[in-house]
């Protein structure tokens, strides 16, 4: 349990930080600049070096499939049930897409490792690609549908170079391309300068922010969805199925955990209430302190 609680204070550590630099600077940081800087440059590399530090196993892919589809059944639900609740366009974008972006891998891996040993480290990390491919498609066009059209929404899904990055990477990946030392070093500072970065803006978008000000029809929903519905759905999917225990706990833990960060990037990045999206991703991440450990006792009955 040690390796969460330091996956945690780490986490929280650069939020503080974060949070204390925008309320002492206020208007001279630009929260847009920096997310720009991180959605459009630094998570390239953090992609590359995901998808090449370790080979891409085929048969490894069964795991995020089921991830995947229980992300794609709980979407169209959520699609369809927040058109007729939610009026506003942006409310009903973040209402939409938010619950079903966890944060997979800056607490999802950890957590697992944790949980289920090192065994689990090839599982997680091939889901947590399924979840980048989540952000940057159904998470970019529902965020962008709250300020444009939805040609244009579509249009800044393929604007992006993460995607690129991922296809590329992982074409180089099942070629068995192995980068040299100073490439994966190059690209590793990247990918933690991402990291870093994303919990640093998380921090500035938190300061300023109340809590009591959010919509409480929008945090029922999306702390409904994202710890009710999704779980549900995830735990009567994975009963029925004959697979190994400790893969069908990987894939529970990792669709129980919180909103992740990114969704505020994507938020900001497109102008759909980052602000709102940043209470939502905090209210979800200290809720989820209690919930994982109702998670873990739910385990044994997969």
């Amino acid at each position: 349990m040690s390796s969460i609680i330091y996956s945690i204070a780490g986490i929280y550590f650069f939020i503080l930080i974060g949070y204390l630099a925008k309320m002492s600077f206020k208007d001279e940081i630009d929260e847009k600049t920096i997310t720009i800087i991180n959605v459009y440059f630094l998570q390239v590399f953090l992609t590359f070096w995901g998808l090449l530090i370790r080979p891409i196993d085929i048969t490894l892919l069964f795991a995020p499939s089921i991830y995947f589809l229980v992300t794609i059944i709980v979407l169209i639900f959520s699609a369809f049930v927040a058109k007729k609740i939610f009026l506003a366009q942006k409310e009903r974008g973040v209402a939409t897409v938010s619950a079903i972006i966890g944060n997979t891998g800056n607490l999802g891996i950890p957590l697992c490792i944790a949980i289920f040993g090192e065994e689990s480290i090839p599982y997680v990390t091939v889901i947590n690609l399924v979840n980048i491919f989540v952000v940057y498609t159904f998470g970019v066009f529902y965020y962008s549908r709250g300020a444009y059209d939805t040609k244009t929404s579509l249009k800044n899904i393929v604007k992006l170079p993460i995607l690129w990055a991922a296809t590329l990477a992982i074409a180089l990946s099942f070629f068995n391309f192995v980068p040299n030392e100073a490439i994966m070093k190059t690209l590793m500072m990247g990918a933690y300068a991402s990291m870093t970065m994303q919990l640093f803006l998380f921090g500035i978008y938190l300061y300023g922010t109340k809590i009591s000000e959010i919509s409480k029809k929008l945090t029922a929903w999306v702390m409904g969805m994202k710890f009710i519905i999704i779980p549900a759905i995830s735990f009567l999917i994975l009963y029925n199925i004959e697979l190994d225990l400790t893969i069908k706990g990987i894939i529970f833990i990792e669709l129980l955990t919180p909103l992740a960060v990114a969704n505020v990037n994507i938020a900001s990045l497109y102008d759909c209430e980052p602000r709102v999206v940043t209470a939502l991703v905090f209210i979800s991440s200290a809720l989820f302190l209690g919930v994982i450990f109702v998670g873990i006792k739910i385990l044994k009955f997969l």
